[in-house]
């Protein structure tokens, strides 16, 4: 059916002894195909006698083969308006054009009105990263082709910018941040780069071989993984304890409810760079249990930003 919607929609005029010879089928398949094609999924399709063909009576944008139903179809949407804040990146544009073509092909097949839908799901992110577009679209096709990436690159905690390499293998988007991950053959080890601190990225011509299983790293509460493995016991109080009631933070998290609104969350993690971040995030609501190490690292952060703010007020 799809090669004879292709020969109607290019105007060829075929009739059904022309098409069962060129589908090696019989002429009354083809009849029953284009029979169908119009009274099941509306297709124009209309015999011409005084050219002996068949022809499409109005214009059609797309062949109908793509059944989804309302919700899957909704569930696209989302997906698309996730993506605008990466207008102009080949993952954003391409999805763009996938619900358009998936509503066209739905057009009168279902009750669902696609704009109406656009206008009523967005999606808000404090602080988005900027993303050189450039260099987002260097990433996705070093990782698509598996080529080398060379790029400059400004450390968090440094001022210059050094010229780096990297075999990518993972690109994740982590709060908001986009990370690529993978092999630095410079350093013979794997390494993480923030887009948002990368410059003048450039696809080379040297091919590796993605390994597989090449996962992002876990032990981390975000990004940042390594270290011992260690058990995280917080104890949250107020809204901080039905806030963090309310998402899934961790795949190790296991959440226990506590007299008097109380709330006990567990995590097993290595690194603990983002977790008291997270931690100091919650104010005086929270408490932390252990490690030793992360209580005494929230003590300290605690301590410096109280001694900056009471100079302030002198």
């Amino acid at each position: 059916m799809l090669r004879i919607h292709e020969a109607l929609k290019a105007g060829r005029m075929p009739n059904c002894r022309k098409l069962g010879e060129e589908l090696e089928v019989s002429g009354k398949t083809v009849q029953r195909d284009l029979e169908f094609m119009r009274d099941q999924l509306g297709l124009p399709i209309e015999y011409d006698a005084a050219r002996f063909g068949y022809r499409y009576a109005e214009e059609v944008a797309a062949f109908p083969t793509v059944q989804v139903g309302e919700g899957e179809l909704l569930a696209l949407v989302v997906a698309q308006r996730a993506l605008e804040q990466y207008q102009g990146t080949v993952w954003a544009d391409r999805l763009q054009a996938a619900c358009q073509k998936l509503a066209g092909s739905l057009q009168g097949k279902v009750s669902f009105n696609l704009d109406e839908w656009t206008e009523r799901v967005s999606f808000r992110t404090v602080g988005t990263p900027e993303v050189d577009l450039a260099v987002f679209e260097a990433a996705g096709r070093a990782l698509a082709e598996e080529r080398e990436l060379v790029f400059g690159y400004r450390k968090l905690k440094g001022s210059g910018e050094e010229v780096r390499r990297l075999e990518p293998h993972h690109l994740t988007c982590v709060d908001g941040q986009w990370y690529l991950i993978g092999y630095d053959p410079d350093r013979g080890s794997s390494r993480t780069f923030a887009l948002t601190r990368m410059r003048s990225a450039r696809v080379t011509e040297r091919h590796f071989v993605r390994p597989e299983g090449s996962a992002p790293p876990r032990g981390g509460f975000g990004i940042f993984a390594g270290g011992k493995l260690r058990e995280i016991v917080l104890r949250f109080e107020g809204v901080a304890a039905r806030l963090v009631a309310e998402r899934t933070w961790h795949p190790t998290q296991r959440l226990k409810e506590l007299p008097g609104g109380r709330l006990e969350a567990r995590f097993e993690l290595g690194d603990l760079t983002e977790i008291q971040r997270w931690v100091l995030g919650w104010g005086g609501e929270v408490e932390v249990v252990r490690p030793k190490e992360l209580r005494t690292g929230v003590v300290r952060e605690l301590e410096k930003g109280l001694r900056v703010h009471r100079r302030l007020d002198r």
